[in-house]
């Protein structure tokens, strides 16, 4: 059975919106990204429910943080288990908006143990849109997938330059009509409940939405090393650990700051009757590519040390380049990243600075 805890101790700052109180319920909602959008929704005077089981690294400092702020309702329970899952929904009827952002989310661990990677992902997943459907839900539901659903694209045309690989005819990035190619157990768990969330809106009517998403960055992450690899780089040149660096170092993301990323979940909710059963890449587009290279040298530059690194092979499935082709969200939501990576980058490396003891 879950377990149900309220926060109510009063945060400072909370602003409240000239417009009907929303009721989101969260699911992962005390992980980095769902604890920033919670954050989001208490500052606005939104009530907030989140369902998470606590078991990843920061979770238990991200809700303490969330209880700072405003009322927060925490169910201690399991995306896995059905019964709590609907028992979730049932006692949140009003609710206007669901983020789904539980999973496993590593390819490094769904390598070593494939079965919890799909039961958290494809088959949690599943519990959350057959409870929603269960108990006659209504309200949008946005699904947190990943760009990994495209595979490793080795048919695509790559450039080499000093520092970083770029696509040699792709001049806005990958796009929604690219072919899925399941790469890796992550790549096939994430990939199958993508499809299951967009079939539920065909088939049974409900309100969903899911965002690929590329590298999200910010604070409130407590990256490590096989995810989060932002928040991992700027965390370990603070505390002097070396970092390793897997192939060459060349790879390229797109990279989106976590405070783009809720304007998308908000741009998406306001215009959900208009694009439901819709899918887009999200991430920081074109105008905010990244390589690893030049993430070292940025923490370098800012932290006037030089960083130990580490090489190793390649890991399975890695993307040489992967930058989304984020004009749909553009044309469909009216969304754009507003973050440049240069001022998202320090913030990130502000808040680490912060609250580097929490990481030692």
């Amino acid at each position: 059975m879950p377990f149900t805890r309220s926060c109510a101790l009063a945060g400072k700052n909370v602003r409240l919106r000239p417009v009907q109180v929303l009721k989101t319920l969260i699911v992962g909602g005390a992980g980095f990204i769902g604890s920033n959008a919670a954050a989001r929704c208490l500052r606005r005077g939104d009530k907030v429910v989140i369902l998470d089981n606590l078991s990843k690294r920061g979770a238990q400092e991200n809700l303490e943080w969330l209880c700072s702020l405003g009322p927060l309702q925490h169910v201690l329970a399991d995306v896995r288990d059905a019964d709590a899952v609907e028992k979730f929904f049932a006692d949140n009827q009003d609710a206007a908006l669901v983020l789904h952002l539980a999973g496993q989310v590593a390819v490094t661990r769904s390598l070593a143990n494939p079965r919890e990677d799909f039961e958290a992902n494809a088959l949690g997943t599943l519990n959350v849109l057959e409870a929603m459907r269960r108990t006659s839900h209504d309200a949008s539901l946005i699904f947190s997938s990943t760009n990994k659903v495209y595979g490793s694209m080795e048919d695509l045309s790559i450039s080499e330059g000093h520092d970083r690989y770029s696509y040699g005819d792709l001049e806005f990035g990958i796009a929604e009509d690219r072919g899925l190619d399941f790469h890796s157990p992550y790549g096939c768990s994430k990939g199958a409940a993508d499809q299951y969330v967009r079939d539920y809106c065909r088939i049974y009517g409900l309100k969903t939405v899911v965002f690929r998403q590329s590298c999200i960055y910010g604070p409130r992450q407590f990256g490590v090393e096989d995810q989060g690899w932002v928040a991992w780089f700027t965390i370990a040149a603070q505390l002097g650990r070396p970092i390793t660096l897997y192939g060459d170092g060349k790879q390229v993301r797109d990279v989106l700051y976590i405070d783009d990323l809720l304007d998308a979940f908000d741009a998406a909710h306001d215009r959900i009757d208009d694009i439901a059963g819709r899918i887009y890449n999200i991430g920081g587009g074109c105008e905010n590519t990244l390589s690893l290279r030049e993430l070292l040298g940025f923490l370098e530059k800012r932290s006037g040390k030089k960083i130990a690194v580490i090489r190793d092979t390649w890991r399975s499935g890695d993307q040489k380049v992967y930058v989304s082709d984020i004009r749909r969200a553009y044309s469909e939501l009216g969304w754009k990243p507003r973050t440049a990576f240069e001022d998202g980058l320090e913030k990130l490396y502000q808040w680490v600075e912060t609250y580097k003891g929490d990481f030692a």
